[in-house]
């Protein structure tokens, strides 16, 4: 039996020692390279941060300069975007996971100024021509629709990039684009080919009508170029009725101006800064008449829309505003609809119009553009609209409480006293946060230590606490300052600050020793000398067995004098 019960204790002996010893309940993070290592502070990049054991949520950390914009990839990549204007110099990263556990990676980054950029290669830039257009009639007729065709073709040795053509309004007006149109991308000899509604204004009288298309691109380098094109159409010229002499040249009369007006958006503002989901905002655009005639009747639509052209004897067309096909996606109009009446603007003068808007709740941070039609009239009752696009922006700010998590409400001078910190995340999300500092700018004696810490990823509803020491020298009202970087939703440097008010005592000061009597300790009891006649009094006392003892000595009270004693009565013995 013993024997089998030794073989049994080396077998499992032996088992222990060949299994795998248990793995961590966290994985090693580290961090192997950064792509691309050298970065010019001029422009922002994005890094590629590879190694192993990242988690979704880990935060890559530049030291020296705060946490970046992190998006997790995999295990083992990371991505996270630099933003330009970083000083000159080499940086360390360091990756941290939503357990705290971090690695980093010395002399990772080098920030490098600005390179002179070498002279370019003649005829190396996009060039870009027009090679045929045309519009749906080969005459044009005043007031009516027509689709305009373009075609262009990239004639240089660079590819053009964000090409946008814009159509100015003259002899025609832009509809439904609004006038711009984005091409994307044209390699050399590439071509491309779009359509563009406009409708005509008043031709009569003229012999050839003129559009005027802005174009602008970029080259590979970032490089703007633009050109401008000037296109003519044919006018429709009725034929005259009945014979007549034979027609004799003459001289070509002078094409009078045209007198229209025209609305653009010359500024706009939020009462609101900066815009957040769920924001309710009063919208404020300043509308300016830089037509040479006064504008009239004139009506606002939020989203865009459009209405019925007049004909050229003042004659509404049937049908009326039309504003209910707008992109109201990410700001919606309340208290009041999408359209509204503005009045009359006289040519040179300005109105300022207010909406009121709201941002969607689902909304995410970013640039987004935001679409206005204005219907209006000449004097002479011939309608035209013009679409203008404005741009808001939505930011996502943290939302985070600063508090205590243990009661704090006074302090006292010359001694330590703890301010036990506390960060929630109240927002929806996780944030990101730099670094948590306390200050004291008012108590000019203080000393704070352990008042700086990096924050980090913050889930929701979790706390970060920081416990840091103060040393106040002078009481009263002590203001403490609490500020928190972060870096916001278009890589703009932020700050969180909250102010808190705590209240000063002065600190208990230890008594100073009496040198007569360094030691503490009390006094020995004062006794008075016996006088003769007390000694009598004694022995009468004695005699008659009234008791004959001495009187107890009496202890110093408030600076060592005894207590008067009191003096004996006397009664003398009967008989």
């Amino acid at each position: 039996m013993k024997t089998h019960f030794r073989f049994l204790l080396y077998a499992l002996l032996l088992t222990s020692l060949l299994l795998p010893a248990p793995r961590s309940a966290y994985a090693a993070i580290g961090i192997t390279g950064v792509q691309p290592n050298v970065v010019s502070n001029t422009s922002g990049a994005t890094l590629v941060v590879s190694g192993t054991d990242f988690v979704s949520g880990a935060v890559v950390i530049l030291n020296g300069f705060g946490a970046l914009n992190t998006t997790f990839v995999s295990a083992n990549v990371l991505t996270a975007d630099v933003p330009p204007g970083l000083a000159i110099g080499t940086y360390g990263l360091t990756v941290i996971n939503p357990d705290s556990t971090s690695a980093i990676l010395d002399n990772a980054l080098s920030i490098v100024g600005p390179t002179a950029t070498p002279a370019p290669t003649a005829f190396a830039r996009p060039l870009l021509v027009v090679s045929s257009y045309g519009a749906s009639s080969t005459t044009i007729v005043s007031f009516q629709d027509y689709d305009f065709e373009m075609t262009f073709v990239n004639n240089g040795q660079a590819t053009a990039s964000n090409i946008v053509a814009t159509f100015k309004s003259g002899d025609f007006t832009p509809r439904a684009t609004g006038g711009v149109r984005s091409l994307g991308s044209l390699g050399p000899d590439q071509t491309v080919r779009f359509f563009q509604p406009l409708t005509s204004g008043s031709v009569s009288g003229l012999n050839l009508a003129t559009l005027e298309v802005l174009l602008t691109y970029t080259d590979a380098n970032g490089t703007s170029y633009s050109e401008t094109f000037t296109l003519t159409f044919d006018v429709y010229v009725p034929p005259a009725s009945g014979g007549g002499p034979t027609a004799t040249a003459t001289p070509t009369p002078t094409p009078k101006p045209i007198l229209r007006p025209q609305l653009v958006v010359s500024a706009y503002r939020t009462d609101i800064v900066p815009l957040q989901p769920g924001s309710r905002f009063m919208l404020s655009l300043e509308i300016s008449n830089v037509g040479s005639a006064h504008a009239k009747r004139i009506t606002m639509i939020a989203g865009g829309g459009s209405a019925g052209s007049g004909g050229s004897d003042g004659t509404p067309a049937p049908g009326g505003v039309a504003g209910g096909g707008g992109d109201f996606t990410n700001f919606a109009p309340v208290e009041a609809s999408n359209v509204q009446f503005i009045g009359d603007i006289n040519s040179a003068n300005t109105f300022t119009a207010q909406q009121t808007f709201i941002v969607n709740a689902t909304t995410k941070p970013g640039a987004y553009p935001m679409k206005f039609s204005f219907v209006y009239a000449n004097e002479n009752g011939v309608t035209y609209t013009d679409d203008q696009t404005i741009t808001l922006l939505v930011y996502q700010l943290p939302q985070v409480e600063v508090g205590f998590y243990q009661p704090t409400e006074v302090l006292f001078t010359n001694q330590p006293n703890p301010l036990p910190m506390q960060i929630v995340n109240l927002g929806k999300s996780v944030v990101v946060l730099g670094n948590l500092k306390v200050t004291a700018p008012n108590n000019l004696g203080a000393q704070l230590s352990n008042n700086v810490a990096l924050v980090g990823a913050l889930d929701v509803g979790f706390p970060f606490t920081l416990d840091a020491l103060i040393f106040p020298d002078v009481p009263g009202p002590m203001e403490l300052v609490v500020v928190i970087d972060y870096t916001d939703d278009f890589n703009q440097q932020q700050f969180i600050t909250k102010t808190i008010t705590l209240e000063v005592l002065e600190g208990f000061i230890e008594p100073t020793p009496d040198p007569n009597n360094p030691g503490g300790e009390e006094p020995p009891p004062f006794e008075e000398p016996e006088t003769f006649m007390q000694m009598v009094m004694r022995f009468l006392k004695g005699f008659f067995g009234l008791g004959s003892a001495k009187p107890q000595p009496a202890f110093p009270i408030d600076g060592g004098f005894p207590l008067p004693e009191e003096e004996p009565v006397i009664v003398p013995p009967k008989g």
